[in-house]
């Protein structure tokens, strides 16, 4: 048992038990307050000589001849009013920023005003609220959270707005001015961290971040912390991408935690759908205050929640403004749990097409012909660093979805299609995807290959891609074929070009990429044109004499042509070389090339070459020639 002094009046004791608290004193008390379970054996001059409230209840009890008078609508409960029957014995209160609200409300109920005693503690405690805890930044935050449960008081006293609007305008301050203690634990700048503190012999002070505020605004639940938003950004002097970063962090403690472990275990999800709601509400409109990485986890997070629509339309479009800020991982999406695929496709496919939409070269312009105005298109060709981005990002989405042994063709053929007109340096990582698909699903038919790789623009692929490529088991021979013809064409143009007499045919350089990253003639044109039954694969011995062309114009060409034996190859490499300077290839091996007829079919795939990027050199070096195990009549 617990004592403590109440006051200077006589001997006057305290004593607490579990629900009932008993006050003892030689003379007897004549009134009993009750607030639930909890009752205080008081004497009435000391309390009604403060509180309005209380004189008239006091007064109403004599009439009734009950000494026990019943409060438990008393904000703030049991603690509230001893703070209060203790000013009222003559304690010293002790106020903090934990129990001053609720201090304030409780005297606001016992009508404790300055017109019943002069210097009440209503009048004391807004003393203290004006002088010390609105001024103080981490009371500031402490008190607003403790408005919670003591609504509706506090809105009526106008405490709500005031805290709003006091962290607010600290918040908006220049951060040079920002003298007080404040969380931050993300990343800081080099100056932050004290490095680079000194300049010409004078000690700077540390700089004060422009988001310094936004951990300790964290702690505040969804409803008070949407109000401090809005007042921050009413108040129009926080930029715009601070607020984004606010967002983020909050996003981070109140939404994405543990969300999906939440949403697959059944757990309630109510709290996270409104972060939700408020941080979509709150996201400021300006293009760049917020990353594209955290709009696609919103949008994550917007499917696991199964939020409404309009969500998921808006966070469409802001991600297609932005689309080139996003990593393969971003873009990794669950499907509904109704769908098969690992990865939501369609959710994706919708945010390219927003992109192609408002990044689309084709402007419409309007000329006037003979008195009538005319609509024509004007389609340019733009190459921005944004579309480069996109086109490889989409690449790399391409190569994870591959994985899915649950994904159609023609769903990762669509995807592949909507982004073809962009600008890649290389198509290496669309053979990357291919190589996959073709590795998870190895049932493919001949027709399915064909359209699989038929993405691909064999031209556009990197040297070590083709030296992949032509080893690659998956592939159909006539791919394998391509590219090595085209491995010849190009080893033959750098041949040319180092020999400064000669001149290149006008037909071979229109075979090659242009310098942009775009080909005069697209491969899959002038190779695949052509229906199935019409295309060819050409003979054993023009395929191996072809490759050994190719081959002498590289050091690491004999490693590769394991399929030819030591005895012809010197004697290949110098037919070889002789005619890659001449830019004499035999006419039955290119005839064969592009119109031959094939009497062999595709041998089965394996699984034991990888895609470039992952293949392991010596395996490379060690798997038997593609050319070679091809039965061809």
């Amino acid at each position: 048992m617990k004592y403590m002094k109440l006051g200077s009046k006589p001997d006057v004791f305290q004593a607490e038990s579990s629900n009932i608290r008993f006050v003892a004193t030689e003379l007897a008390t004549d009134i009993v307050i009750s607030i639930g379970d909890v009752k205080f054996y008081l004497h009435k001059f000391p309390l009604i000589s403060k509180s309005s409230r209380l004189q008239r209840l006091v007064a109403s009890s004599n009439e009734e001849k009950n000494d026990e008078v019943d409060i438990s609508d008393i904000p703030g409960g049991p603690s509230a009013f001893e703070i209060c029957a203790k000013f009222c014995y003559g304690m010293i209160v002790t106020l903090n920023a934990y129990n001053v609200l609720a201090a304030r409300c409780a005297a606001e109920y016992l009508e404790m005003f300055e017109t019943i005693d002069k210097g009440n503690l209503i009048y004391k405690i807004d003393v203290f609220l004006t002088s010390s805890i609105f001024r103080t930044w981490k009371d500031l935050i402490i008190v607003l959270q403790s408005t919670k449960s003591l609504l509706p008081w506090c809105e009526n006293l106008k405490v709500i707005n005031h805290c709003i609007d006091s962290i607010a305008s600290k918040a908006s301050i220049d951060p040079s001015e920002v003298e007080w203690s404040y969380t931050y634990n993300r990343k800081k700048l080099p100056s932050e961290n004290g490095i680079d503190s000194h300049w010409n012999g004078v000690r700077k002070q540390p700089m004060v971040p422009s988001d310094w505020w936004v951990e300790d605004l964290c702690e505040l639940e969804v409803d008070l912390y949407k109000r401090v938003i809005m007042t921050i950004k009413a108040k129009g002097s926080t930029p715009a991408v601070v607020i984004g970063e606010a967002l983020r962090a909050y996003a981070y403690r109140r939404l994405l935690g543990s969300l999906e472990d939440a949403v697959s275990n059944g757990v309630d999800c109510t709290k996270r759908r409104a972060a939700f709601d408020a941080i979509i509400f709150l996201l400021p409109a300006e293009e760049g205050s917020v990353s594209c990485g955290f709009l696609l986890k919103l949008l994550r997070a917007a499917c696991l929640l199964e939020s409404g629509e309009s969500h998921r339309v808006n966070l469409i479009k802001r991600i297609g403004t932005q689309l080139d800020g996003a990593s393969v991982s971003d873009l990794l999406i669950p499907p509904n749990t109704d769908e098969s695929n690992i990865y939501s496709i369609d959710l994706i496919m919708a945010i390219v097409e927003e992109f192609m939409l408002q990044n689309s070269d084709s402007v419409k312009e309007k000329i006037q012909d003979d008195e009538e105005i005319v609509e024509i298109e004007n389609v340019t060709s733009v190459s921005s660093p944004s579309k480069l981005a996109v086109a490889m990002l989409i690449d790399g989405y391409l190569a994870e979805i591959a994985k899915d042994p649950n994904l159609p063709l023609p769903k990762l053929i669509e995807l592949a299609e909507m982004v073809s007109s962009l600008p890649r340096p290389t198509h290496d990582g669309l053979y990357r995807a291919i190589d996959m698909y073709l590795k998870e699903h190895p049932s493919l038919s001949k027709s399915e290959k064909k359209k699989l790789c038929g993405l691909m623009d064999c031209k556009q692929l990197s040297q070590d891609a083709c030296m992949h490529a032509v080893q690659n088991e998956r592939l159909p021979l006539r791919v394998v074929v391509q590219v090595l013809f085209f491995e010849q064409v190009r080893a033959s143009i750098a041949s040319a070009r180092s020999d400064p007499s000669s001149e290149l045919p006008s037909a071979v350089r229109s075979l090659l990429p242009r310098e942009n990253g775009n080909s005069i003639g697209s491969s899959r044109s002038a190779a695949t044109t052509t229906t199935e039954e019409e295309c060819g694969v050409p003979a054993s011995s023009d395929i191996n004499s072809l490759r050994s062309m190719r081959l002498a114009n590289n050091s690491g060409g004999s490693e590769r042509s394991s399929g030819s034996s030591d005895i012809n190859k010197n004697s290949d490499d110098k037919s070889a070389a002789g005619k890659a300077k001449g830019m004499l290839m035999p006419k039955k091996i290119l005839s064969k090339l592009w119109s031959g007829k094939t009497n062999a079919g595709e041998n089965s795939s394996s699984d034991t070459s990888e895609s470039p990027g992952s293949v392991n050199p010596e395996e490379a070096k060690s798997t038997q020639s593609r050319i070679t195990r091809r039965s061809v009549s």
